[in-house]
């Protein structure tokens, strides 16, 4: 059975870190593009980023420049390394995997990430 298990969230103060691990079990990973989304109280579902098999990335653009997402093959997990954080990163974040052919998706339990002072 696929499981993503998500680890990393909590609160922090605007401008700090977070990083969140994805672990995938039961998953030929290198046939998935794998990712982070996100979702805030009140607002639809938006993708965060993504990193294919190959290491080609692709960030929505208000994270460009603060987020940062890598793959460990071997630990078949997905990471996203938050700096400078702000206030409206506050949300829930899911991390993803999608197959490159057939599309079927899975999902994270999802992780909560508070930025407050």
């Amino acid at each position: 059975q696929v499981q993503l298990v998500e680890s990393g969230g909590g609160v922090v103060q605007p401008g700090g870190s977070l990083r969140l691990s994805c672990e995938a079990f039961d998953l030929i990973y290198a046939y998935y593009v794998v990712g982070w989304y996100r979702q805030a109280a009140g607002k639809e579902r938006e993708l965060v980023a993504t990193v294919t098999d190959g290491g080609g990335t692709n960030y929505e653009d208000s994270v460009k420049g603060r987020f940062t997402i890598s793959r460990d093959h071997a630990k078949k997990t997905v990471y996203l390394q938050m700096n400078s954080l702000k206030v409206e990163d506050t949300a829930v974040y899911y991390c993803y995997a999608m197959h490159i052919v057939g599309r079927e998706t899975y999902w994270g339990q999802g992780t909560q990430v508070t930025v407050s002072s």
